[in-house]
């Protein structure tokens, strides 16, 4: 019987690795990154400990998150151009007076910061930095969705989330996410946050996906939603790019942006 091959990583290459899935995912946890690695989860913080003394990632329960997605962060957002072509894409799916239930992560972000400051919208979030940001926006109404927050998604996760959002049906709900794939439809790694995720795509009309190319084809251990639920697949790439191709043929009600 031929065993798996065990690949042996050094110190540098292991930092390397974890910080390119923190940066890809926003989160990952010691589990998936020792199972990755073939190392102990004790090697796996003691990694992230020194990254984080490095000042390069952020120690979270159970795992590490990217830095630039902390609230007290001013470092520059992993493929912060992409991001930026990604909001500027959803911003064509607005219109006037538009009901919109949305999400957080670095995508959403940069989505609020270019959103018209003359369009009238009313936002429903549960993200507490969504909110904040959507402060400056002198004619949105905003609506913050309560309840204990989540230190892995910084979401509101509690029942009476789930009893508010079945009160809403919005016109879009705009999520980024942290893995997307054809069989999977998209996917992350905190039982609290999807469960959530899976509330307010009920509480919508329409569902955008937002996600930098480099997701596509990756799943995390929980599903939200098949591709088939999802309205809007928006990408910095060209709609007609043969990496959405397999997409297409898999689900031809997808519109791509």
């Amino acid at each position: 019987m031929n065993e798996k091959e065990v690949v042996h990583f050094s110190k540098e290459d292991r930092k390397n690795h974890i910080l390119k899935e923190i940066n890809l995912h926003t989160r990952v946890s010691f589990e998936t990154l020792s199972n990755q690695l073939s190392v102990s989860e004790d090697t796996i913080r003691r990694d992230i400990n020194e990254l984080e003394a490095e000042s390069l990632v952020i120690k979270v329960k159970g795992g590490a998150m990217t830095k630039a997605y902390h609230h007290t962060s001013l470092t520059e957002t992993y493929a912060g151009d992409a991001k930026r072509i990604i909001a500027e894409k959803t911003v064509n799916l607005l219109k006037n007076n538009m009901v919109l239930l949305i999400g957080g992560g670095t995508t959403i972000r940069e989505f609020i910061r270019i959103i018209p400051t003359d369009l009238s919208l009313t936002v429903f979030t549960v993200n507490v930095l969504s909110a904040v940001e959507l402060l400056d926006k002198p004619n949105i109404k905003t609506i913050m969705i309560g309840g204990s927050i989540s230190p892995y998604s910084q979401m509101c996760v509690s029942g009476d989330v789930y009893n508010q959002l079945a009160n809403i049906k919005a016109d879009l709900l705009i999520l980024g996410t942290n893995a997307l794939a054809i069989e999977g439809g998209f996917s992350d790694s905190d039982w609290e946050t999807v469960q959530v995720k899976k509330a307010m795509i009920k509480a919508a009309k329409k569902t955008a996906i937002l996600t930098i190319s480099e997701k596509l084809n990756t799943e995390l251990k929980m599903k939200i939603a098949s591709l088939s639920e999802v309205d809007f697949v928006i990408t910095e790439i060209n709609a007609d790019s043969d990496k959405l191709t397999p997409y297409k043929q898999s689900v031809p009600k997808l519109t791509f942006l």
